[in-house]
């Protein structure tokens, strides 16, 4: 990248963050972002009772003492980096919160968490104004993540978490009301903290993928706060010669790319929201098991060939490990696994990831007959398209194709299905919601903008 050509990316892109008059942004994007915020805040409260990796993050917090910030899905509240570590820590946990798949990202498990904790935190902040934020911070995640002409694998990152700090980050400077270089600033802390390891991936016996948000969306909000106090950072946090761009990158990225369309289009209405609570490259090859479930019953199959693009493989490799996982987490990065319980139990969603039925005999007997093909002609476009194909004992072979599963901008989840699944997590958490009670505060969420205390509503 030519270093002229990218001056003042960080300060112009602060100034669009901190500056954007939330009259700004099209009614299309505050109302993608509350269902955001419902689809996280949803999956959070799940979370709370249903994932036990989270459970030292909520310890922890609470440890920290009273405050005003609440740990969603519980009775309690702390004050704000370690409510948003707790809810971070929940955020990911169930693998069932939105996701961009052009990068593909999570721009916002670390981002809710962490505005709702300063929003809670400080003053009371009006629902448009949240909002605002929420995909002001969403497209600042998205946009650095297509600007890369460098995957972050190749020096041994793992992208979400470390991209998504920079969206939870400007999130966190909208409802604080910063400055440029009050961000900037905040942006420079971020940079000496944010990391995750592609070691993530390889280790099968970590729950440390499942928690993985807690970490950014605390540093979002210690750097915010650092920030406000007067700390001063960089100038360039991304561009710099030792930045960003440098360290994570190699300076290999697109600054024209990074502002094209910038304030007119906007990503956060091209998000996926998920109808299974798994990895989202697992959706198409679910989708296909359940569409060809229907021709034939599990005990007909003999073998199962799994196809997809590079970024599968993670999700089948190793092979062997991939068919008898020993973590939920785990489980929902299989694509073994995930198929086969499709095809055995017709469903797959929060249930299907308990202690009890990763050791499912009639799941491991499928997953066991599990390969995985790679599809090299498969390009970024499609990174979440997927293909099963299904040779029965009789020698029949059958086979479905989906190239954009279900959920996606293109087949999306309408509103009652997103109610619907708000009703279902909420009435699972640690402090359950009726679903009556859990409907009416989906409504409320959905018309967070007409609120004038966001944090009050959302924590309610």
């Amino acid at each position: 990248m030519n270093q002229a050509q990218s001056a003042g990316l960080s300060l112009r892109l602060a100034e669009f963050v901190t500056r954007t008059p939330t009259e700004a942004l099209p009614g299309s994007a505050l109302d993608a972002a509350a269902r955001v915020v419902l689809d996280a805040t949803g999956v959070m409260r799940a979370a709370s009772a249903l994932a036990p990796e989270v459970l030292p993050f909520i310890e922890l917090a609470r440890d920290g003492g009273a405050g005003a910030a609440s740990i969603l899905g519980t009775a309690h509240a702390t004050r704000a980096p370690l409510a948003a570590l707790a809810n971070g820590a929940m955020a990911h946990a169930l693998d069932y919160e939105d996701a961009f798949d052009g990068a593909p990202l999570h721009p916002n498990a670390s981002l809710v968490p962490a505005a709702l904790a300063l929003a809670q935190a400080h003053r009371p902040v009006h629902g448009r104004e949240f909002l605002a934020a929420i995909a002001i911070g969403c497209e600042v995640s998205c946009r650095i993540a297509l600007s890369l002409r460098q995957r972050l694998e190749v020096g041994g990152w793992y992208p979400p978490p470390i991209l998504g700090a920079f969206g939870a980050v400007a999130g966190a400077a909208r409802i604080a009301g910063f400055s440029p270089r009050q961000l900037l600033d905040a942006w420079s802390m971020l940079l000496l903290q944010n990391s995750c390891a592609g070691e993530i991936k390889h280790d099968r016996d970590t729950i440390i993928r499942a928690v993985r948000e807690a970490f950014p969306a605390q540093v979002a909000v210690q750097a915010a706060q650092l920030a406000r106090r007067g700390v001063r950072g960089f100038d360039a946090p991304l561009e710099g010669r030792d930045g960003f761009f440098r360290l994570f990158a190699s300076n290999h990225y697109d600054a024209h790319g990074l502002f094209e369309g910038l304030g007119q289009r906007w990503h956060i209405e091209r998000l996926s929201f998920k109808p299974w609570p798994s990895c989202r490259g697992t959706h198409a090859a679910i989708e296909c098991a359940l569409r060809l479930r229907e021709q034939v019953s599990a005990r007909e199959i003999r073998e199962i060939r799994i196809e997809g693009g590079v970024v599968h493989r993670m999700l089948a490799e190793p092979l062997e490990a991939k068919r008898r996982p020993q973590t939920a987490i785990d489980a929902k990065f299989s694509l073994p696994f995930t198929v086969a319980t499709a095809f055995v139990t017709g469903r797959v969603d929060l249930d299907s990831f308990a202690v009890a039925a990763l050791g499912h005999g009639d799941v491991l007997s499928i997953a066991q007959r599990c390969s995985f093909a790679l599809r090299e002609e498969w390009d970024p476009d499609n990174a979440v398209s997927g293909a099963v194909q299904v040779t029965l004992v009789d020698g029949r072979v059958l086979r479905h194709e989906v190239p954009d599963p279900l959920g996606s901008p293109g087949r999306p989840l309408d509103a009652p299905t997103l109610i619907a699944k708000f009703v279902d997590c909420a009435g699972r958490a640690q402090q359950p919601l009726a679903a009556e009670q859990a409907t009416v505060l989906a409504g409320r969420i959905l018309s967070l903008a007409d609120e004038p205390d966001s944090g009050a509503v959302i924590a309610t």
